[in-house]
């Protein structure tokens, strides 16, 4: 399918939350080593590897719920997590949809995550819900077992449901590596990130503040 860039999509948000008062800068949380991480100003946090349940359900537009071991039967998962009433969501999805695009021919799902009902998936993302597998995750579960802080996120997920990769908000430094990886593995050519006309680096907001 033709990935076409996005219209204004401030005008899907139904409401919207400024930047926290924290460091802008994404957090890079990576399962394994972190020699991929590079050189970069962000700072860099390892955790022990982490592994979904199995029995955790997904919810694909206008498809059936499946588990996540459903899911990944067959091909590792990579995926973009949005909060659609934030602008930081909001923000990513031009440079998100090209990212997600380069891996669309790859031996993986691509797919958005976003934090929101059918409808308001579908408000948010408008005519991307046709461009990559989508899931609504209202009741953030999905989030809360990727034990994500912030969001806009990043994750790669292997078929065993371990997170090989995940980064928070948005900085090129701590994407690409995630990126790089998952074309080392599929045999692919990784996207160029960061690319002209990307934002700025930025934090997330909380993903699982009270709404």
């Amino acid at each position: 399918m033709s990935w076409g860039a996005p219209v204004d999509r401030a005008t899907y948000r139904s409401r919207s939350i400024g930047c926290t008062p924290i460091d802008c800068s994404s957090r890079y949380e990576f399962a394994g080593s972190a020699e991929s991480a590079g050189s970069t100003s962000a700072a860099l946090s390892l955790r022990p590897v982490t592994t979904l349940p199995a029995d955790l359900v997904l919810h694909p537009l206008g498809g059936k719920s499946r588990t996540l071991d459903e899911q990944l039967k067959l091909f590792h998962l990579v995926a973009v997590v949005l909060d659609p009433y934030t602008y930081e969501s909001a923000w990513i999805l031009d440079t998100a949809s090209r990212i997600l695009e380069a891996f669309a021919g790859a031996d993986c799902r691509v797919a958005w995550v976003v934090t929101a009902d059918e409808a308001g998936t579908r408000s948010f993302l408008g005519e991307l819900v046709d461009q990559a597998l989508t899931f609504s995750d209202p009741d953030r579960e999905f989030v809360t077992a990727l034990g994500a802080k912030e969001l806009p996120a990043f994750v790669h997920l292997d078929q065993d449901r371990t997170i090989i990769g995940i980064a928070e908000g948005w900085n090129p430094d701590l994407w690409k590596p995630i990126a790089d990886g998952l074309a080392d593995v599929m045999s692919w050519t990784a996207p160029a990130i960061p690319q002209t006309g990307d934002p700025v680096p930025y934090a997330g907001t909380p993903a699982l503040a009270d709404r």
